[in-house]
């Protein structure tokens, strides 16, 4: 049974330190949401509350038409998957797979047969009798995949799984778990504090802040659309301009900033207000010598890429970090000039900052 996940205006403590204030989420039925975030931003504390390891000071946790608020965390049948895999050393890859359907109640004969089916479907019929310490670490994280996902459980959580392997691996993991939940079709939560692998996996991602949901959106919205200056930051946008909107100019948005006017084209832009933030990737503020509209700078250090060059950049609108053609270096002191490039760049409300 494919159910959602309803998150209504929760807060915890630890003592008397809030780690979530008035947090609402709600994750639908085979939605794969991640959240994402920082040490401390409150994203593992999340995940405790709905397994029933922590319970809220207020607010209410749903699954479907069940409230889990109180309810201990052995009778939520919830599915979860570690960072640290959590296998038992002393019982093989096909008992590990089975141990949650033993204490279950689940004939021996049952049970064998579905761990079993569990163990071909990540990819480890052939090492059903060994132990987890001839494993390597991808294959134990399958094994506890196969755990969670054999119970067929109305909710999977993931808490950092991928933490402990290596980047290659790291990679087919998340291939594989997003491969079985779709295949599932099992409501999940994941928790992350790897954008990338976030972004990869997820139908939706909240990016979360001291204990709030920043903003809860597709990954291409995240990216290209941030509401706001910390999520902006977050996403890679490493450059904000405080700009004010001046007059228009046919199907150009005119603005000066740092004494500069800029030309920004309203097919890409709808200005949230008067005064405004301009946030820009690296790649969103190209660096040239040729006189023209933009914003007027002071190279610093410069960095090669590979694909372009990299500049520090002096600025009337304060530092800022921009790329240039890899034709055309320019050297550590010159006067440049750094053109927006509309689709590395967004705008933000100006309070947002």
């Amino acid at each position: 049974m494919t159910v959602s996940l309803t998150l209504e205006n929760i807060t915890a403590h630890y003592g008397k330190t809030m780690v979530l204030e008035d947090l609402n989420l709600h994750v639908g039925e085979g939605e794969l949401v991640s959240l994402l975030g920082s040490s401390g931003c409150g994203k593992t504390t999340t995940l405790r509350l709905v397994a029933g390891f922590l319970e809220p000071t207020a607010g209410h946790i749903r699954l479907g038409d069940r409230d889990l608020t109180r309810l201990p965390s052995h009778a939520r049948d919830i599915g979860l998957v570690f960072q640290t895999y959590a296998l038992f050393p002393h019982l093989s890859v096909k008992d590990n797979v089975a141990f949650g359907l033993k204490q279950r109640g689940i004939a021996t004969a049952e049970r064998n047969k579905r761990a079993m089916d569990m163990v071909e479907r990540v990819g480890l019929s052939g090492f059903a009798d060994r132990y987890p310490a001839n494993l390597s670490g991808g294959q134990r994280q399958r094994v506890a995949l196969a755990r969670a996902l054999v119970i067929d459980p109305p909710l999977l959580m993931f808490d950092e799984p991928l933490s402990n392997l290596d980047a290659k691996l790291r990679v087919e993991m998340r291939v594989e778990i997003r491969r079985l939940q779709q295949a599932n079709g099992t409501t999940a939560l994941y928790v992350t504090h790897d954008q990338e692998e976030a972004f990869s996996i997820s139908d939706r991602v909240a990016i979360m802040n001291k204990g709030r949901i920043m903003q809860l959106d597709t990954p291409e919205v995240l990216y290209s659309r941030p509401a706001n200056a910390f999520v902006a930051d977050f996403v890679g946008f490493e450059n904000v301009i405080e700009a004010v909107a001046t007059g228009e100019d046919g199907d150009m948005i005119l603005a000066e900033a740092g004494g500069a006017l800029l030309k920004l084209p309203k097919s890409h832009f709808e200005l949230p207000g008067k005064e405004f933030l301009l946030a820009a990737r690296a790649d969103g503020l190209t660096v040239t010598a040729a006189p023209g509209e933009g914003l007027p700078a002071t190279l610093g250090l410069r960095t090669y890429l590979g694909r372009a060059y990299q500049y520090v950049c002096e600025t009337q609108a304060g530092t800022l970090t921009a790329n240039g053609p890899l034709g055309a270096p320019l050297e550590t002191g010159a006067n440049a000039v750094l053109i927006p490039q509309p689709e590395q760049c967004c705008v933000l409300p100006r309070e947002a900052l």
